[in-house]
């Protein structure tokens, strides 16, 4: 790759970078919030690195050098045309076409950030494990309860005190399509870094029609009884009473509280 379009891409890199970590939360939809400082330090990096070596190249000297390993490069393509080596592969004197396809990802930063995953990701990967809780503190008197998916996941499949019967919950997340007749799921995607390795947390819900997918809802209503509350026969299923439209969070892969209330 020819050193003036190095220049460009490492400057495109590191402003492409500090777009979505610094000046936006673009960067959100890829990756964890903690990666956030090591994002704007490659970007600055790349930022630096770029433009050093673009300030390099106005250098008469080294403008100098350029041209003549230009001209080395025309003769030695020219050489080669007289050997006959034309089909080997030797011609220097081009950009490979493949070095283009760098400027896509860096350029996709700035002008169409590819959106975070939803519920296609979420129908098709597995579902978080629930970790083992042998004690749970009690619910608050408030109803209805704000709770987490995992909550309320580990409360139906392994609170045996049953706390949760009868009791009205709030919960939020987006919504997944279930299979043909299988109605639909209030979702949440957990990662630990990046994307790549996502695992969905889902409760099923009843008594209320589906939303587009992937649109973010807060539901309140209470358990759908099945099996026996507190074990793993217990169904993670809502039915609900009321479905509220709410904005995206920011950071979609957090399995937070519905704090704020539905719109």
């Amino acid at each position: 790759m020819k050193r003036p379009l190095q220049a460009v891409l490492l400057v495109l890199s590191g402003v492409g970078l500090l777009h979505a970590s610094l000046l936006t939360d673009l960067y959100l939809r890829y990756v964890n919030d903690w990666m956030r400082p090591l994002l704007i330090a490659s970007g600055a990096v790349l930022l630096l690195l770029g433009t050093a070596e673009a300030w390099s190249l106005r250098r008469p000297g080294r403008r100098r050098e350029t041209d003549e390993e230009h001209r080395h490069e025309d003769r030695h393509g020219d050489g080669h045309d007289g050997d006959g080596h034309d089909g080997d592969g030797h011609d220097h004197s081009g950009v490979p076409g493949v070095a283009w396809l760098l400027f896509l990802p860096a350029l996709s930063l700035l002008f169409y950030a590819p959106p975070s995953l939803g519920a296609y990701t979420a129908s098709r990967q597995a579902t978080k494990p629930v970790v083992q809780q042998d004690e749970f503190d009690p619910l608050p008197a408030t109803s209805p309860v704000p709770l987490t998916l995992r909550d309320f996941t580990s409360r139906v499949q392994q609170d045996r005190g049953q706390a949760i019967k009868g009791r009205t919950v709030r919960m939020t997340g987006f919504v997944t399509p279930g299979g043909r007749g299988e109605g639909w799921y209030l979702t949440r995607l957990l990662i630990n870094c990046c994307a790549a390795d996502a695992q969905s947390v889902k409760v099923r819900i009843h008594g209320a029609p589906a939303p587009p997918a992937d649109t973010w809802v807060t539901v309140e209503g209470t358990w759908h009884a099945g099996g026996t509350l507190g074990t793993s026969s217990a169904p993670v299923a809502l039915d609900a009473r009321t479905v509220s439209e709410v904005d995206r969070p920011a950071n979609a892969y957090t399995d937070a509280l519905p704090l704020s209330p539905p719109r």
